[in-house]
């Protein structure tokens, strides 16, 4: 069971003072048979009281003020991490498309989660679905290939897309990241009336490396009859194993966003994220974002800061 050290730094930079910051942070792993939290520190400047409750989708969520003028806020988290799910699944490929309308049809978040977005290249989404035959197929199997038809067709490439980038833009570059990836998933499975959701957290270190290693990421999970979620990254190819640490769950990006709040005062802002996990081999894989926050209002209006204007998860 692979144990993780993950160091997760936010850091928001202004040119003047600002005051009134409120701030909602999602970067407490989610606690379950898959994983288990060793240790966790969070570091915030002015070190304010964190009120931490449990969302719509079970995510830990913190929220703080900091109300003095401040020049910079510093959101630091410290994690060990021991993953202890296996470093394979036993998930079942047999299971029907009558099991999973039986499974679902009273529940619901997973109707809630089987809906697909309305986009305007839809028609695209039914041509991916012809390709993968899913009638032939069971819905492990068909999950499976939607998987396996991203990772060969779009091509990963980090900075022609962003966090606004829509499934409609996706299809048309047949490129992006993580982000674009488990979007782009999610209105495939969901117009198949296969629940599924977005999951936001780190991919760790492995021997065969993985893109996204050493930064935020996001894959899906989807929802297996006779077996429950089960998390696949389309990113890289596989079924979500020992390697990822999971943050939260959501049925887009915008559930799963790790920082967002408000501020008073007309302030540019600069956004930098530092991303380094730790393996227990000694190896350390980093990444650092900085992104320049342009936008200046004036001293009675509020800004609204949000990680993920400038972090997209890779």
């Amino acid at each position: 069971m692979p144990i993780f050290k993950i160091h997760h730094v936010t850091k928001y930079e202004y040119d003047r003072s600002v005051k009134e910051s409120s701030n909602e942070i999602k970067i407490f792993p989610i606690i379950n048979d898959e994983q288990e939290v060793l240790q966790h520190e969070l570091v915030i400047t002015g070190n304010p009281d964190v009120y931490v409750f449990d969302d719509y989708w079970k995510n830990r969520i913190g929220l703080f003020n900091l109300l003095p003028p401040h020049k910079s806020l510093l959101i630091e988290s410290k994690l060990t991490v021991r993953t202890t799910q296996s470093s394979s699944l036993n998930i079942n490929f047999n299971s029907d498309w009558d099991e999973l309308k039986k499974e679902t049809d009273d529940v619901l978040q997973l109707l809630e989660l089987s809906k697909p977005t309305f986009i305007q290249s839809q028609q695209k989404i039914k041509e991916i679905i012809e390709v993968l035959q899913p009638q032939k197929k069971s819905i492990a199997q068909t999950v499976e290939d939607c998987n396996t038809y991203i990772f060969n067709e779009f091509k990963y490439i980090k900075g022609i897309t962003d966090i606004e980038t829509t499934v409609d833009e996706i299809l048309e570059h047949r490129s992006g990241v993580c982000q674009d990836f488990a979007h782009l998933m999610l209105q495939i499975l969901r117009t198949l009336n296969i629940p599924c959701r977005y999951v936001s957290g780190y991919i760790c270190p492995n021997k065969n490396g993985m893109r996204g290693e050493g930064a935020t990421h996001a894959w899906i999970e989807a929802y297996i009859p006779n077996y429950g979620w089960a998390g696949i990254d389309p990113t890289n190819n596989v079924w979500v194993t020992n390697t990822h640490v999971k943050l939260s769950v959501g049925k887009n990006f915008n559930d799963c966003t790790p920082i967002k709040g408000t501020f008073k005062g007309p302030a540019k802002q600069n956004l930098s994220v530092y991303v380094s996990i730790g393996y227990e081999d000694g190896h350390v894989f980093e990444e650092v974002n900085n992104v320049e926050l342009q936008k200046q209002l004036n001293q009675k209006e509020e800004i609204l800061i949000d990680e993920s204007f400038g972090q997209q998860q890779q």
